[in-house]
């Protein structure tokens, strides 16, 4: 089955600092893959890539077959209009309500009526587990809702495609266990093929296909969960153990 996403030896370089060195990576339609690494990675690099905001030094990156790197802008953009993004800080508009901020890619996007846009945002906040929240400004939201709104917002124009940018960082163990069920249950009720950037291992295990460890530039292993888990690779040991280590730290410190 041919990859719906597929990097080939890309290398990006912001000066002298080399991000990404030859990065290779396939990702199957459907799946949820997650992406972890140390900070300065390149995992968020990475992500910008696909959207097509930055452009490789060397490489190609195909989605469903088509050369992102060669896309001119016009193609860029109806390309993204299939791509769903949820910031590290969910990246609310704090002048916009609640509705206003979900129905801001529709308007971009789409010529729905008001009654149509109406009907979309509600669906969408009520997969979210936020029904009747429309009214509410991002002041008046708890970070775990701001969250849930802007994965609202990610998938109000039914992407084929999301990426998670830390979706877990900065929440409480409540609602990073409440976004975690958000992208199974995504995964499940609307097939969408997901990529998830995190240093967050416990989320890693519990809501991954496959992951992929980017050390040094490069894609050092990738695997089911298990696979990672036991894997005997003492790169991929070494810094599971000590994510897991960490987090436990910081979580008994609170």
């Amino acid at each position: 089955m041919k990859p719906i996403i597929q990097f080939e030896n890309v290398s990006m370089s912001f000066g002298k600092l080399e991000v990404l060195k030859s990065l290779n990576l396939s990702i199957q339609e459907g799946e949820t893959i997650t992406i972890i690494g140390g900070s300065g990675s390149g995992k968020s690099v990475t992500l910008k890539l696909l959207l097509g905001v930055v452009t490789p030094d060397k490489g190609r990156i195909y989605f469903e077959g088509n050369n992102i790197v060669q896309m001119k802008e016009k193609e860029l953009v109806a390309m993204r209009k299939q791509f769903g993004v949820l910031f590290q800080g969910a990246a609310l508009f704090d002048s916009l309500n609640v509705f206003e901020n979900i129905a801001y890619p529709l308007y971009e996007h789409f010529k729905y009526s008001e009654q149509e846009l109406k009907s979309i945002v509600s669906k969408k906040l009520a997969l979210v587990g936020l029904p009747k929240s429309e009214k509410l400004m991002p002041s008046e939201l708890s970070g775990g809702m701001k969250k849930r709104v802007g994965l609202a917002r990610a998938i109000a124009t039914d992407p084929k495609l999301i990426l998670y940018d830390e979706p877990t960082t900065g929440l409480d163990p409540t609602n990073t266990q409440r976004i975690n069920q958000l992208i199974l249950d995504l995964k499940k009720n609307m097939k969408i093929t997901s990529i998830v950037v995190t240093h967050d291992m416990e989320s890693a295990f519990q809501v991954s296909d496959r992951i992929a460890l980017l050390k040094e530039g490069k894609i050092v292993s990738v695997g089911t969960v298990e696979e990672i888990k036991n894997s005997k690779d003492r790169v991929v040991k070494d810094f599971i153990e000590g994510k897991m280590k960490g987090s436990e730290i910081s979580a008994g410190g609170l």
